[in-house]
């Protein structure tokens, strides 16, 4: 069986933002061009989590990773591997060498401007460019991406979605901020009687955006799409107060959710998160955030 060579594009991309989407396209043309296998290397967790000990907040789960560089870009492979001990202390050119080269069948590497790693982050985009002459590989370094003078970065982000500013943020994402999940049973106290609701689990070190009522969309397995009011919070009315949990009320569908996988995306912050006095109070409530919701996706068609 032939070996199938892969253009292979580095780094962690979180949020696969507007600057990653550089790297992706660039990877994706240069394999089209050499017909070989557009492919991402990344890493399960980040590295400065493993080296720290310290959690460290992301944009996206790594499924949501994995399905964002495919859907959105046809990158067709994702090696995925852990940040390890053995991975954190590989030399910077055995990593060329060794790993993407004799391993995975680079023949092409595509980096961002400040991309670093190997032991000790001791590999640079220079380097990578000087190694790859060296071994006869194809190589791209990506400028930084600006907008309106802020470089789009994955820090910046995370800082938007932690505060709410879900325009901004996906402004700078290219695309709405995902949370994907399955759908475990709630109280749905309040939402349920009015619209078919789901409560997605919160992944392990994922940001989700500051408490309050969103517009959002939700895609099903089948792909499928509806229209959805997404509160994110404790929902003071019906709960005890503690508890953060995502309920996404779906417009116009109809039938059971539980235990079903849906990607929801935010679209625009609608009202911070208040309790109300009554759950009639709540319900009128989320009605009217309903035909807001209606309207944002009407005016977006229009």
């Amino acid at each position: 069986m032939s070996i199938k060579e892969k253009v292979i594009a580095l780094g962690f991309f979180d949020g696969v933002h507007l600057g990653h989407a550089a790297l992706l396209r660039r990877t994706v043309e240069e394999a089209k061009a050499r017909g070989a296998t557009p492919a991402v290397f990344t890493f399960d967790r980040p590295p400065k989590e493993v080296i720290t000990g310290k959690p460290c907040p992301l944009i996206n789960s790594p499924e949501d990773r994995r399905d964002l560089v495919r859907r959105l870009f046809g990158i067709r492979e994702v090696i995925m591997v852990p940040f390890d001990h053995e991975m954190m202390t590989t030399p910077w050119d055995d990593f060329v060498t060794n790993i993407l080269v004799r391993r995975y069948h680079a023949v092409h590497l595509v980096a961002g401007h400040d991309h670093h790693f190997g032991h000790k982050n001791e590999g640079s985009p220079e380097r990578l460019q000087e190694k790859c002459k060296e071994l006869g590989l194809g190589c791209d370094i990506i400028p930084k991406v600006e907008i309106c003078g802020t470089i789009v970065s994955s820090t910046y982000i995370r800082r938007l979605v932690e505060l709410g500013q879900i325009e901004r943020a996906n402004s700078f994402l290219g695309h709405p901020h995902v949370l994907t999940g399955v759908v475990r049973h709630g109280r749905g106290i309040g939402s349920s009687r009015l619209f078919p609701t789901a409560n997605l689990p919160i992944p392990p070190h994922v940001l989700i955006p500051s408490h309050g009522v969103y517009v959002t969309r939700v895609t099903l397995e089948d792909g499928t799409s509806y229209p959805a009011v997404t509160n994110v919070g404790t929902r003071p009315t019906v709960n005890n107060g503690t508890d953060v949990t995502v309920e996404a009320c779906l417009l116009d569908f109809q039938g059971d959710l539980y235990g079903r996988t849906l990607r929801l995306e935010f679209f625009r912050h609608l009202r911070d998160e208040v309790r109300f006095d009554s759950l009639d109070a709540l319900k009128a409530q989320i009605a009217s955030d309903a035909d807001a919701t209606r309207r944002y996706f009407e005016a977006e068609q229009a």
